[in-house]
């Protein structure tokens, strides 16, 4: 979080104490040091108090983890795509292994033991199929997207303003 050293900045650039700051925005000392630290981050109130007290816009406040987090969007939108491809590859290489398991045994009547690699095969596809829709999963909920338009939204990019490198046609 650099909203955390720019805070920092420009306490130290108006010759305030952390103890002076917090009593003018209504927060206790420890608050400013977790700001300041990157633990924490000021909520809506608390940046547009700041933006008065030190005569900056909120933008410049918060601008460098607005660049951040598009990186993280862009990192992450490509992610998903990639999970997405790997995942219907993988569906889709099960499904013909349990084609060729059903060729084996009712077209050729192979015995069940050498029909069984076969089925281990497609259930290892399958795995692998379920681990890369898990982390699809642990993206959209680190995002917290939930419904079927939200998750459209943020893949075509409508979240991010201006459209990011990875959002560009």
């Amino acid at each position: 979080m650099e909203v955390g050293g720019r805070i920092r900045e420009l306490r130290a650039a108006a010759g305030m104490s952390q103890d002076d700051l917090a009593a003018r925005v209504y927060v206790s000392r420890q608050t400013i040091s977790s700001w300041e630290n990157g633990k924490t981050y000021p909520d809506v109130q608390s940046l547009l108090l700041l933006s008065e007290i030190f005569g900056a816009t909120v933008d410049s406040l918060i601008k460098g983890d607005v660049e951040t987090m598009n990186e993280t969007i862009d990192r992450d939108i490509e992610t998903m795509k990639r999970l997405s491809c790997v995942t219907l590859g993988f569906l889709l290489l099960m499904v013909a292994a349990l084609i060729w398991v059903a060729v084996q045994a009712f077209a050729w009547d192979w015995p069940l033991e050498q029909t069984v690699p076969t089925f281990v095969l497609a259930l290892v596809l399958w795995g692998v199929a379920m681990l890369a829709a898990c982390w699809v999963e642990r993206i959209k909920k680190a995002h917290d997207l939930i419904t079927y338009g939200e998750i459209l939204a943020y893949w075509s990019c409508e979240t991010t303003s201006p459209p990011t490198s990875a959002c560009s046609p």
